[in-house]
């Protein structure tokens, strides 16, 4: 079976085409290609509460685009999905109802709940040990969704306004730094031996930056090291000398500077990279739905 995933983020708008094999026990999700455009809704959101007509055309643009390829793969069916930058924006309905208008996708603003809830559909908790104790770290453009996870079971989540963009553009609150510290001493550290799962693309690039093994945790000694060595370029220097590209360069120090905050906060020590992110959990919900269905 196949399905597609749209997921607009603050940073970035992706589009994900992943295939599901089934056997007698299992079901495997294989992705078959993803595509991202680096929008940056952030940028306009964060500082004019709104998401200007130049990059409202970029986005209706390439949800025209992304409905053609859609349109060539023929999945199952699709979810498309929006975050932080479109739940803050106040044209966020005349935008929803122009990209209906123009592509035909429906387009779902989704809160920081419903963000983690798809995020955790990925059952990565579940390849990990069953009984073990987790916490589900996703940082993106715009917000940061935290999910604790004991025994395969959620016991509590919540998104904090605190993302990559948002830092760049200054437009973080010292009150929900506070919050979010508050929040993980009042409930993740009442677990012990809590490890960590995170997800995003800056995650993924500083695990690759690591040369650990797949399925290996990295550990916060590692995400400071790494940390240290990407602060001691400069932005132009990330990119032509570590081969980051532009739109990676420059939010990965906020991403690392979140990461280490978290995992300080909650006593991690050790964090688990699966690479996949909202996309994929999309993907996750369409094949349970597909599956309800039949």
């Amino acid at each position: 079976m196949k399905f597609a995933a749209i997921d607009i983020g603050s940073n970035a708008v992706r589009l994900l085409f992943s295939q599901v094999f089934e056997d007698k026990k299992t079901s495997t999700f294989k992705k078959d290609a993803l595509f991202r455009v680096p929008l940056r809704l952030g940028e306009d959101v964060f500082v004019n509460n709104k998401i200007s007509k130049e990059k409202t055309s970029e986005l209706v643009d390439t949800m025209i685009a992304f409905k053609h390829l859609i349109k060539a793969y023929k999945p199952e069916s699709y979810m498309a999905c929006a975050t932080s930058a479109m739940r803050e924006a106040e044209n966020r309905d005349d935008v929803v109802n122009l990209i209906k208008k123009k592509s035909g996708i429906n387009l779902e603003i989704i809160d920081g709940k419903k963000e983690a809830d798809i995020i955790y559909s990925n059952q990565i908790a579940e390849t990990l040990d069953k009984k073990g104790n987790y916490l589900y770290i996703d940082v993106g453009g715009g917000s940061t969704e935290l999910t604790l996870i004991s025994k395969s079971r959620i016991i509590s989540s919540q998104s904090f306004n605190i993302g990559t963009v948002r830092f760049l553009k200054m437009k973080e609150l010292k009150s929900e730094w506070t919050k979010m510290e508050k929040w993980l001493k009042e409930n993740v550290c009442l677990y012990p031996s809590v490890s960590g799962i995170g997800s995003g693309g800056n995650i993924n690039k500083i695990f690759k930056m690591s040369d650990l093994k797949e399925g290996k945790p990295l550990q916060l000694k590692n995400i400071k090291k790494i940390y240290n060595e990407l602060d001691s370029f400069s932005l132009q220097e990330r990119i032509t000398i570590l081969g980051l590209r532009p739109d990676r360069a420059d939010v990965i120090i906020p991403a690392a500077k979140i990461f280490i905050s978290v995992m300080n906060w909650a006593k991690i020590k050790n964090l688990y990279v699966p690479q996949v992110g909202l996309s994929d959990g999309i993907i996750h919900v369409l094949y349970e739905n597909q599956k309800r269905e039949n």
